[in-house]
């Protein structure tokens, strides 16, 4: 068996996508299918189901991803070894960040540790909070961030980032000259907020009903930019990490601070409990927790 073949197969299962697939590893189309196919001969199954917008694991599909991902991880851990044999720091992370969420602080770090570790590769994916979490437990993703349920004991985390929320209002609206906002300023205004699958709608929600109110939602979305337009037109009034807030145009949206310091955004990078960690799993995670370890009390 060609472990190249069940790279191939890992990658479509991630993206979901022949194409993307051969995209993120540089090589051709067919190459993927093939590779694929020669992998459903040998076991004498069919991996995917396929349609003409996305492919599907089937259920023996689902069961060799599993024995996949740890032949893969297996063969990569000699590898690694070999490698460190001549002193060469080598691998590959997989993290998942969320679209709308500001990562300013987790980018300066990324680009800090490329400078440190040039032969670890990092390969991002941009998913919503939800998907990266299901990544992470299906082993498609190493890592990610969002903000982890304290309870949950599936999860390391290292918590990196608290931010405020500001509220983000048209110029001409009436709250644009407050200095401060509470949350009867709040209560009939209409939302644009974020959808279901992030964190902050709970919070957010939450936050309205301890104070007495339901809030009134016009637009749930997943677009950071959808939710500024949406204001820039004063469709409504939207609630923002701080750190987003220093990047909009202050001729078409203002922002103000909100009363309440547990309004905030928190994020984590979360890995899998008791998962394997490869070489450069370690070396990332060692990297991280010089930066952020004291973060744990945030």
């Amino acid at each position: 068996m060609d472990i190249r073949n069940l790279e191939y197969f890992i990658e479509v299962a991630r993206r979901k996508s022949f194409s993307q697939a051969a995209e993120a590893i540089h090589i051709s189309q067919p190459s993927i299918s093939r590779a694929i196919k020669e992998l459903e001969t040998q076991f004498g199954i069919t991996l995917f189901y396929r349609n003409t917008k996305y492919v599907e694991l089937t259920d023996a599909g689902e069961f060799i991803l599993e024995q996949a991902q740890q032949v893969v991880s297996s063969f990569e851990n000699i590898s690694t070894k070999l490698e460190g044999l001549t002193k060469m720091q080598a691998g590959k992370l997989h993290i998942g960040l969320p679209p709308i969420t500001a990562v300013t602080t987790f980018a300066h770090l990324l680009s800090a540790f490329r400078k440190a570790y040039p032969k670890i590769r990092i390969q991002l994916y941009e998913f919503g909070p939800k998907k990266i979490e299901t990544s992470i437990q299906d082993g498609l993703l190493d890592m990610g961030i969002f903000t982890p349920d304290e309870s949950t004991e599936l999860y390391e985390k290292i918590w990196f980032e608290k931010d405020p929320l500001n509220v983000i209002v048209h110029p001409a609206h009436r709250l644009a000259a407050r200095d401060i906002i509470n949350y009867q300023d709040l209560k009939d205004e209409e939302f644009i907020i974020y959808n279901s699958d992030y964190k902050l709608y709970d919070i957010i929600v939450s936050g309205c009903k301890q104070a007495g109110f339901t809030p009134k939602i016009a637009l749930e979305t997943s677009q950071r930019e959808m939710m500024t337009q949406m204001v820039a037109t004063n469709y409504g009034i939207a609630l923002l990490p701080s750190k987003i807030c220093k990047s909009l145009d202050t001729k078409t949206i203002v922002s103000k601070p909100f009363i309440d310091p547990k309004f905030c955004l928190r994020l984590a990078l979360v890995w899998k409990k008791d998962r394997y960690l490869s070489h450069a799993f370690r070396e990332f995670l060692t990297f991280v927790k010089k930066e952020y370890g004291v973060a744990e009390a945030l």
